[in-house]
């Protein structure tokens, strides 16, 4: 079977891309090629491929134009592992704070989980027919309970077979109980289940170095106290969300999950690192006070970036063919700040644009996302019909471009905040205006927001 990726050519990932995210296409091409090549490398005989290097892209743009986006969107039209992680949150080694390798590591937990969450899906059906048998055999146990009648429910009309019942009667029995349990009927009966805890005496913190050396303390003691069972007693509904996750634990296999996950990590992992620009060093000089661990930050992600094994609990991972994109706004620096190494480490570079008032106006509209859509399907769940006439998101444009020049700029994240100021109000009483139809032009938007928008103190702090 082809991985889902394998289909897509560059065009039509920047279509995908175009659903979600407005303008920036020299951005999206270089993220559609980026991938194709990864398509491209799978068809090469290993000895070839192993010499490819991916390609490496590094985005400068300011804050809101769609950097982190482009990036969430990619991973997840190809199902690859995907991380996002702030270069700021890291420390050189022998300083307080997170070592660089722990990406790896939370990047193949990730994907352990993805692998899992597919694994469980495929025998969905299998394990609700288990559980279910199990709960119908709780459910049979209560009629041997001498305190069956304190426990049964009133409400739920159950026939019990009785002891000197021939064989096929229980069996329609059976089916009479699993009949009422698909339709719910039964969800509030209580029955005994075992389930199994954890037989740790004492919480386990993590200890610092521990993780650098993939060692997790929970599991280590874990296996001198394994888990013991022990009977619970819950209603009907939650006993088959129980039974569903123990018999989906042992129709998968941990072991093929993890292989899996660790090669999904090493072909088509995808690390976003976010504010690079934030760890390099100004005019090439030496940073000093609390800064001074920018430069190790960099020479530590060199390493992972050039491609090395790292050591997690779940084994090696290679990060030879792991795709990392670097974002920063590069407003105080420049790329050419990065240490050279690691320059040529990202080889693509592409700058993305501000975000002009016609793409505030296009973002509103566009995306299958976009803020308009998300406003008026949560508005009409409380029976509120909201109408944006075109001028009206105009104006919310305008305002929220202006915004953006005379206040910091933050990109369409100012959307969000015009946005929710002019629908406030409409918001607050929508109990009251329960099958009204509210129609926001551009004179709503005007009275809303007029105070604010006049008062630039006042909007530098509202808005």
């Amino acid at each position: 079977m082809p991985t889902v990726d394998e289909t897509l050519t560059p065009q039509e990932v920047v279509n995908q891309l175009d659903k979600y995210i407005v303008g920036q296409e020299e951005a999206k091409k270089c993220v559609a090629l980026a991938l194709r090549d990864r398509i491209r490398r799978r068809k090469l005989p290993p000895e070839i491929a192993e010499e490819i290097n991916p390609k490496n892209i590094i985005m400068i743009g300011p804050t809101g134009v769609g950097k982190t986006e482009i990036a969430r969107r990619i991973a997840k039209l190809t199902a690859a592992p995907f991380i996002k992680i702030e270069a700021t949150k890291f420390t050189e080694v022998g300083y307080v704070g997170r070592d660089v390798e722990s990406i790896i590591r939370d990047l193949t937990e990730l994907s352990i989980r993805m692998v899992k969450a597919e694994r469980i899906k495929g025998q969905k059906e299998r394990a609700e027919e288990m559980a279910e048998e199990r709960v119908i055999d709780a459910l049979l146990a209560l009629r041997n309970d001498r305190d069956y009648e304190k426990t049964a429910s009133p409400q739920v009309d159950v026939v019990w077979p009785e002891a000197s019942t021939p064989s096929p009667s229980r069996g329609r029995t059976r089916e009479k109980l699993k009949e009422k349990l698909r339709k719910g009927e039964l969800d509030d009966r209580f029955i005994e289940i075992e389930v199994e805890e954890s037989s740790v005496p004492l919480e386990v913190a993590s200890v610092g170095g521990m993780e650098g050396l993939g060692i997790d303390l929970k599991d280590l003691f874990g296996n001198f106290f394994p888990p013991r069972q022990k009977r619970k007693r819950v209603k009907v509904k939650d006993a088959r969300e129980i039974l569903f996750n123990q018999e989906a634990q042992k129709l998968v296999d941990l072991e093929e999950i993890t292989t899996e996950a660790i090669r999904r990590v090493e072909e088509t992992g995808i690390v976003f690192i976010d504010e690079i620009d934030k760890v390099a060093t100004p005019s090439g000089g030496e940073a000093h006070g609390p800064d001074v661990s920018r430069g190790g930050v960099q020479r530590d992600l060199l390493p992972i970036v050039e491609g090395t094994t790292v050591l997690t609990k779940h084994g090696a991972v290679r990060t030879n063919h792991i795709l990392f994109i670097a974002a920063g706004a590069f407003s105080h620096s420049k790329p050419s700040d990065l240490l050279p190494e690691l320059q040529g480490r990202f080889p693509i570079r592409v700058e993305l644009s501000s975000l002009s008032q016609n793409h505030l106006y296009r973002i509103l509209v566009e995306p299958f996302n976009s803020l308009m859509k998300q406003y008026q399907a949560l508005l009409r769940t409380e029976e509120v019909e909201l109408d944006f006439t075109a001028d009206g998101l105009k104006e919310i444009a305008q305002i929220s471009y202006q915004l953006n020049q005379k206040l910091e700029n933050i990109g369409a994240r100012r959307l969000h905040t015009v946005m929710e100021k002019v629908l406030q109000e409409i918001s607050f009483r929508a109990s009251e205006l329960k099958g009204q139809k509210m129609v926001i032009d551009a004179p709503y938007v005007t009275e809303r927001l007029k105070d604010i928008v006049k008062d630039e103190d006042v909007s530098r702090y509202v808005l």
